[in-house]
């Protein structure tokens, strides 16, 4: 089982989020902003992150930026769950450092697959 933090400024997504994270076997932290996030993600060190992009305070950008060069945070994967479609965003996100960009809304399956294909990455060895 791991622990999860789920960043997101909507209520609504906030629960759907976590009760799939739930559903699937993990322990579901959460933050209401990106500012917020980033404290939880210092303090707890989750396994994962997931982060909304357009919040206030610190945008899902910005708080993954600081997450990935943070030296006691970079080694934990961010998955940016986010309403921005355009593949400007995606590619943003990912050179903020985010392992994986999820557009809203998603299925239950998607959200699953992606977490277990960042988790599967983490897990292997590095290569020769």
């Amino acid at each position: 089982m791991a622990r999860i933090l789920i960043v997101d400024d909507s209520p609504s997504q906030l629960l759907g989020i976590q009760r799939i994270v739930e559903k699937l076997g993990h322990e579901s932290l959460t933050a209401e902003d990106g500012a917020a996030g980033v404290e939880v993600a210092k303090r707890e060190l989750p396994d994962m992150v997931l982060m909304d992009v357009v919040m206030p305070n610190l945008n899902g950008f910005q708080a993954t930026r600081t997450l990935s060069r943070e030296s006691t945070t970079k080694h934990i994967p961010v998955i940016l769950v986010t309403t921005k479609d355009q593949d400007t965003d995606r590619m943003w996100g990912l050179r903020q450092g985010a392992k994986a960009y999820l557009t809203k809304p998603f299925s239950e399956d998607e959200l699953a697959e992606v977490i277990e294909r960042i988790f599967s990455a983490s897990e292997a060895p590095p290569a020769a």
